[in-house]
């Protein structure tokens, strides 16, 4: 079972930087490639980017939600940027539901639809709330709880490698980002943002 924290706070304003690959036995952890290439984790903007933005973050968390559009943005204007969104589940059990309900989707190719259409609601949600949001976006209820039944163990894997990488980045709530060799804490805007992929480029 995914274990999870109930609740972590987030402070706003501005994110902490750190390096990648510190920390107490960071190395023996992880590898760029887990992070960067899971096969099972959903990727957006340009698959074959040469810098890659990794988002661990939670469908209730209002930092996260706020910021989105300014994340699309900046991978958008780019071009050239991988954009994986990690769902760290930290919020609840609606959190959890709902991370597993757009996984699902993604089984049936839905992912992007689904992920934005519970991103696009400033509020915390519910249960309830998920299943009329993606009904609400056209989808089909029906299709996506089959493919989280018939994908209940990579699902909860991947749920399960995201969260044991939060804690091996020793990351403290959601937004969190690892963008080439850095790590940062907290909401980044676009200016933020296209000096971390800059510095990705030349590091």
């Amino acid at each position: 079972m995914f274990n999870r924290r109930q609740f972590i706070s987030v402070a706003a304003g501005g994110a902490l930087a750190s390096t990648l690959l510190v920390g107490p036995g960071f190395a023996a952890q992880l590898t760029q490639d887990e992070v960067f290439r899971d096969p099972d984790a959903p990727v957006l903007g340009n698959p074959k980017g040469d810098v890659t933005i990794v988002e661990f973050f939670d469908y209730q968390c209002p930092y996260c939600k706020k910021s989105h559009p300014d994340v699309k943005s900046v991978v958008a204007e780019d071009g050239n940027v991988r954009l994986i969104m990690k769902d760290w589940p930290v919020f609840g059990d609606a959190s959890v539901f709902a991370s597993q309900a757009v996984l699902g989707a993604n089984e049936i190719g839905d992912y992007e639809k689904a992920m934005e259409a519970l991103m696009a609601t400033p509020a915390s949600l519910s249960e309830d709330d998920v299943k009329r949001l993606l009904a609400t976006a056209g989808l089909d209820l029906s299709k996506i709880a089959q493919a989280v039944q018939r994908n209940d163990k990579k699902i909860s894997d991947l749920l399960t490698r995201n969260y044991n990488q939060a804690m091996a980045f020793n990351f403290a709530g959601t937004p969190s980002f690892v963008i080439g060799k850095l790590t940062y804490s907290g909401v980044l805007g676009k200016d933020q943002l296209h000096n971390a992929i800059k510095q990705a480029r030349t590091t």
